[in-house]
């Protein structure tokens, strides 16, 4: 019989996957929630913006408008990214990777993961991560 862990439950346990999983699954709901809601936010700028004839040019308000566009695209984008993150926590949980370091293989703390729960490094290589200047392109 193989003792390897699977989905996830190694150390953790089959009621630790469980909760993994649930605790996946709510953030992700309020991820898809928070993406509706910045959606008709955005809607809303746009078409109130669509009612006024503006010249971002001359138009003190104009300035304001673009700022709160694009202050909601970019908050929609981040939350995008974040839905990204944990279905690759999902995909991780169910091959039983979830929960080890990619860094360095060691385990994530639990606390860790109740904050972050599509965490995929430690914190020692999370800080090393941001301390690290970035590579040329």
């Amino acid at each position: 019989m193989d003792d390897a862990p699977r989905s996830g439950q190694g150390e953790r346990g089959p009621a630790s996957a469980t909760a993994i999983r649930a605790r996946l699954a709510a953030d992700r709901a309020d991820t898809l929630a928070q993406i509706a809601a910045l959606g008709r936010d955005f809607d809303a700028i746009v078409a109130a913006n669509a009612l006024v004839a503006v010249d971002d040019e001359h138009d003190p308000e104009g300035a304001s408008t673009a700022f709160e566009r694009s202050h909601v695209a970019a908050l929609i984008t981040r939350a995008r990214e974040h839905l990204e993150e944990l279905d690759r926590a999902w995909e991780r949980l169910e091959r039983g990777e979830y929960g080890h370091c990619e860094g360095c293989g060691a385990p994530i703390p639990p606390e860790r993961l109740e904050i972050r729960p599509a965490a995929t490094t430690c914190v020692r290589c999370a800080q090393a991560d941001v301390r690290r200047p970035p590579r040329p392109t």
